[in-house]
């Protein structure tokens, strides 16, 4: 299963299980979109490859988004779109929590608690953030944030979902920075 995933990406990730295949930075991106330029994202809430703070996850009953903050996407970018998956989600593809774009194509930031202007589908078919929560005893689970650069502005409605976004993005990826939190349910 592990074949599945191109080796660029097993490099990048510090942890690697048969579902970072299906990422949509698997579809979309490669080797050369990936942090391209230097583009970066990274969060004062967790260190890449860490453990969020249960204040983001379901255990918390207001949970809210983490504060994410990014550098300047590669030259000639149009558009930025974020989407956050969990490929350890049993569900034949990445559970969504978290997609949306009409961020400002420059470095930039969302603070906590703070959507996209645009606001996608999560797998639960609502808009919004959908706070981890890994059946229990399942183990550690990864939360992939993935912002995308892209070549043209996105022409997708409010509330379009992953598919969608799939679509219209493929093709037009500039670069891709990635930023992964874990979360485990005790």
């Amino acid at each position: 299963m592990l074949e599945h995933v191109p080796e660029w990406l097993g490099k990048a990730l510090r942890t690697l299980r048969a579902g970072h295949g299906k990422l949509a930075v698997a579809r979309l991106g490669g080797a050369d979109a990936l942090h391209a330029a230097g583009f970066r994202l990274q969060s004062a809430a967790f260190v890449d490859g860490e453990a969020l703070d249960p204040m983001f996850t379901a255990d918390e009953e207001d949970a809210c988004a983490p504060p994410l903050e990014w550098s300047a996407p590669p030259p000639g970018t149009k558009a930025l779109a974020l989407i956050v998956e969990d490929p350890d989600a049993p569900t034949p593809e990445p559970f969504v929590h978290w997609l949306g774009w009409g961020m400002e194509p420059r470095a930039g930031k969302l603070f906590e608690g703070e959507d996209p202007p645009v606001m996608g589908q999560n797998s639960y078919l609502k808009t919004e953030w959908l706070a981890p929560d890994p059946p229990r005893g399942h183990g550690k689970h990864d939360y992939v944030f993935q912002l995308f650069a892209l070549d043209v502005p996105l022409e997708l409605g409010a509330g379009s979902g992953r598919d969608a976004f799939m679509d219209e993005a493929e093709g037009h990826v500039l670069g891709v920075a990635v930023l992964t939190g874990t979360y485990e349910r005790r």
